[in-house]
């Protein structure tokens, strides 16, 4: 069958306005591709709220100045954003439905992007760019601070990033990443209610959101969860290596409210790391807070044993000695018994014999604070363990594919809610609609994944196939399976088409051409963007897609 290109009359006059951008992944949050120095006096809460006040807003019909959009009567969360960043331009419309829900009502809620810094467009550039791109956007409000006084001043360095400041300006906490709503509300509340110490679960490094139980705040001690609630709190105390990677994949788990790592079973009160690793007899030991509503220790312990190695001795990962050694450390003498039943499981998966120390806790001492959330702050530092483990369900978990064959069942997307759709993603799937070349983000995004149907959740492209095809929507070579979608006859506006459709929910995705690379198949699926939800490939366990993680290529 012959196929045709779609006219791209749109791309000369997008491009003058200079809509395209360096690309980086969308896994988690991104560190500007060219970090400047961090003034070292912070802003006081007076001068933050009249920075944020005089800055120029450039969405149409919002106001011209913050002034317009910033009530003093309400604490202020601040989403710190770029061009450059998927992530950021990923959720760009989340942020704006925010704005609009009722639940947000007590907020002030604005974006600031800062023009001519952190590898940020000029000013110009930046406002020509915005002036096409805000017609997505009509109810989101952008101040613009060419000046950087702000993300100097508060040390922004990663987008996006979150500041939440309370009614007086003060600022409560400056969150690295994506957040989900709920966290967002509970920053909101944070302000409101002025506490020192919130506990927020992991941002989201993926849709879907994380569990309402998961996120929770710390107040005096305590635990709550999203409902104001106390947690029905355990701990246990995990040694597995370097406490770095242990401590951010426990993170990770749900149900565990907080991870914090330290110094157990020592010789030596209050030891310095020098003192560890010189031989204090410590090992380096995550203290483990869970809801035991939401996760049993034994469930606990089985996400532990998939990230060491328990037949070695004093040594994880490349790093040896006995501070490094494995064990579970347990306070309450009622755990003895879970931990010997684990214990005897996982033996009987090993000739050799287990080495992980089960004794009581006899002394634990937290690490210095640079050791605290390391691989947030450092998120390119070593680590020994996957973290994308945590959000693998176990095997015995119900309801989770455990191959490619299983997840690709047609029978698993059967169920949809449409009403859930954006005004253009109904357009688009449920009225073969065509959005405006070069203007979704996916167009040219690049980061390793998977791209399913926004309606259904059915898997339809792979990141490897993915290219620039230069026509203004995303292009890829071939679908993740030849069953995903089908192909029919298009012959509106007075051409010869075939379109490409979702096989479970029937969305109209786009069409397919035949001036594909031809080292790669020859075809061209033109595919478009709001018909479909990128999923990072660190998220794509979290989503119920563990069995194509070993399909997608990194880069």
């Amino acid at each position: 069958m012959s196929r045709y290109r779609l006219s791209t009359w749109w791309h000369v006059g997008v491009l003058a306005l200079g809509v395209s951008m360096p690309l980086l992944s969308v896994s988690g949050p991104v560190v500007a591709n060219t970090p400047q120095s961090v003034s070292s006096a912070p802003l006081s809460s007076a001068e933050l709220l009249r920075q944020l006040k005089s800055l120029p807003q450039l969405t149409t019909g919002l106001g011209k100045t913050g002034d317009e959009l910033l009530n003093s009567n309400k604490p202020t969360l601040v989403k710190f954003w770029a061009s450059w960043c998927p992530l950021c331009l990923s959720t760009l419309e989340e942020t704006e439905t925010w704005r609009q829900d009722p639940a947000f009502a007590d907020l002030n809620l604005v974006t600031l992007a800062s023009p001519g810094q952190l590898g940020e467009k000029a000013t110009k550039p930046f406002s020509n760019w915005y002036s096409v791109v805000q017609k997505d956007y009509p109810q989101l409000p952008v101040l613009i601070d060419d000046s950087g006084r702000l993300i100097k001043g508060l040390g922004v360095q990663v987008y996006p990033s979150w500041a939440v400041l309370d009614k007086s300006g003060k600022l409560i906490q400056l969150h690295k990443g994506n957040i989900s709503s709920q966290q967002a509300l509970e920053l909101a509340n944070a302000a409101k209610d002025n506490f020192t110490t919130l506990a927020l679960a992991p941002a989201p490094r993926a849709n879907p959101q994380p569990s309402a139980e998961k996120a929770g705040q710390k107040k005096d001690g305590v635990y709550y969860n999203s409902k104001g609630l106390p947690i029905n709190a355990r701990t246990i105390y995990l040694a597995g290596g370097c406490f770095w990677g242990l401590e951010a994949y426990m993170e990770r788990i749900d149900g565990v409210a907080d991870a914090v790592s330290g110094y157990a079973n020592g010789e030596k009160a209050n030891p310095t790391y020098d003192e560890v690793i010189r031989g204090s007899g410590h090992a380096e030991t995550v203290k483990v807070t869970y809801d035991a509503d939401r996760i049993s220790l034994a469930t606990l312990l089985k996400h532990y044993f998939r990230v060491i190695d328990p037949t070695s001795l004093n040594r994880q990962g490349n790093d040896r000695g006995v501070q490094y050694r494995t064990g579970i450390y347990a306070t309450d003498p009622a755990d003895s018994a879970v931990i010997e039943t684990a214990m005897k499981e996982q033996q009987a998966k090993y000739n050799k014999p287990i080495v992980v120390e089960t004794t009581p806790l006899e002394n634990f001492y937290e690490a210095e604070e640079y050791h605290q959330d390391y691989l947030a702050k450092n998120p390119n530092g070593y680590c020994h363990i996957d973290l994308r483990l945590a959000d693998v369900p176990l095997p015995e978990e119900e309801g989770a594919a455990q191959s490619i064959e299983e997840l690709l069942e047609v029978s698993r997307y059967q169920n949809t809610d449409k009403s859930q759709l954006t005004k253009q993603q109904y357009y688009i799937t449920q009225q073969s609609g065509t959005e405006r070349a070069y203007s979704h983000e996916y167009d040219q995004l690049f980061a390793p994944g998977l791209y399913v149907d926004v309606v259904s959740g059915e898997p339809l492209f792979l990141s490897n196939d993915k290219y620039d095809g230069r026509c203004g929507w995303p292009s890829f070579t071939q679908p993740l399976a030849a069953q995903v979608v089908t192909e029919h006859a298009d012959n509106s506006f007075n051409m010869r088409r075939i379109e490409v459709r979702s096989r479970a929910a029937d969305s109209h995705l786009g069409h397919v051409f035949n001036d594909g690379p031809r080292d790669r198949g020859g075809l061209r699926y033109c595919i478009n963007g709001a018909a479909l939800k990128f999923i990072p490939l660190a998220d794509m366990a979290a989503a119920g897609y563990a069995p194509l993680i070993p399909l997608i290529k990194e880069s």
